[in-house]
């Protein structure tokens, strides 16, 4: 009835003030979308760049991080070593005069106990000097620091996968995993040769000459070097190197490759657990990585007998080979006796280095991640750990 009492020009004034009222709050709801939407779209652009950033940046924390794992792991082998070492010095020494020709026939181990104590019970240890704590630290901060870097890069240059450690010994192995063919296998073969060879060779670099220290004695050392004349790589690598690079590349594919390969992929996984991880490792030293390596221990004992004869001359290895065996046959190199000798003077630092790598060492490997990250973030290299 209002309407019908409205003029036509009022209806049409009214309808147009709605329409343009309508028209104009469509255009502010079309403009407040167009903002919200490039609103929206700029956050989005920002947010991914800010990930791509912090993708970056975690990369480069990841290799970091990944430097401070080697270091933090070699530290502690080397300092492990050392403690090991020092507190097993009678029986290195009993074993280094066991492996040589200082004893033969009958009675050996007497033989070789009257050699080492003739000066008193202190008398092993007075043959060590400084150069041998150091080298004990390098030798296996080193062979450790090696192998990792070692593994590391061959694996990714010949596209196969790392030698398992720590938590992943604990776990099953991927069956579900596509066969390797031939070519895979060959690489993976070479690379479990290549990497504690080449941790081998670089551990004894650091290691021989304090050894042949202990065989002879400080005094006695100098004057073979002074009798033999060596160049300064020579003099700085020892005498009887091959041999005793030949011995720690066996001893270092025992610990980092047979022992955890062979663990993880052939221990029942219901009975894995620190324990058994310590007494396969003992045993894979004792049983298969000594059995061997004593062939190459006596070996360098022999050849570093041979230097010294006549004050000091080269190292013929045939010649020592040869003499040996028309001495004493097979058993100038391998014996019972030398073997416990070795294992002996071995096994409670070697035999327990896949334990304490795999289990021990982890243990503080989180505190010295988070450490380190705080202090790069404190350097200004990135986010505090939460």
């Amino acid at each position: 009835r209002w309407v019908r009492g409205m003029s036509g020009s009022t209806v049409e004034r009214t309808a147009r003030i709605v329409r343009t009222k309508t028209e104009a709050a469509a255009e502010a709801a079309r403009t407040r979308g167009s903002r919200l939407v490039r609103t929206v779209t700029e956050d989005s652009i920002a947010l991914e760049a800010s990930r791509q950033a912090e993708a970056e940046v975690l990369q480069l924390h990841a290799s970091t991080e990944e430097s401070v794992k080697v270091a933090y792991r070699s530290t502690g082998l080397g300092i492990y070593a050392v403690v090991m070492r020092f507190a097993g010095m009678p029986l290195e020494r009993l074993a280094m005069v066991l492996n040589s020709s200082q004893v033969s026939g009958q009675g050996q181990l007497s033989q070789a106990a009257k050699i080492v104590f003739a000066d008193g019970a202190m008398a092993p240890f007075r043959t060590v000097g400084r150069a041998s704590l150091v080298a004990w630290f390098l030798q296996y901060s080193v062979m450790g620091c090696v192998f990792q870097v070692c593994d590391r890069a061959l694996s990714r240059l010949l596209g196969v996968r790392c030698i398992p450690y720590g938590e992943e010994l604990m776990r099953r192995p991927d069956e579900s995993a596509a066969p390797m063919s031939p070519s895979e296998q060959a690489r993976a073969a070479g690379k479990v040769v290549l990497a504690p060879l080449l941790s081998g060779c670089i551990e004894s670099s650091v290691s021989n000459r304090a050894e042949a220290q202990r065989f002879y004695g400080i005094d006695k050392l100098a004057a073979v070097e002074a009798k033999l004349g060596a160049n300064p790589v020579a003099r700085a690598l020892g005498p009887g190197f091959a041999a005793n690079a030949s011995r720690n590349f066996i001893m270092a594919s025992s610990s980092f490759v047979v022992t955890p390969v062979l663990y993880q992929r052939l221990y029942p996984q219901e009975k894995k657990d620190a324990q058994s991880l310590f007494w396969f490792g003992l045993g894979v030293n004792i049983f298969a990585g000594n059995a061997i390596a004593i062939t190459q221990q006596a070996l360098w004992g022999r050849a570093l007998d041979y230097a010294a004869a006549g004050g000091g001359r080269p190292i013929s290895y045939a010649a020592v080979v040869r003499e040996g065996l028309a001495a004493e046959g097979s058993a100038a190199f391998i014996t019972p006796t030398k073997w416990v000798a070795r294992v002996l003077m071995n096994a409670p630092v070697q035999g327990t280095l896949p334990w304490f790598y795999n289990e021990v060492l982890p243990l503080g490997e989180g505190r010295v991640l988070g450490a380190a990250r705080q202090i790069s973030a404190a350097l200004g290299g990135g986010p505090r750990a939460v």
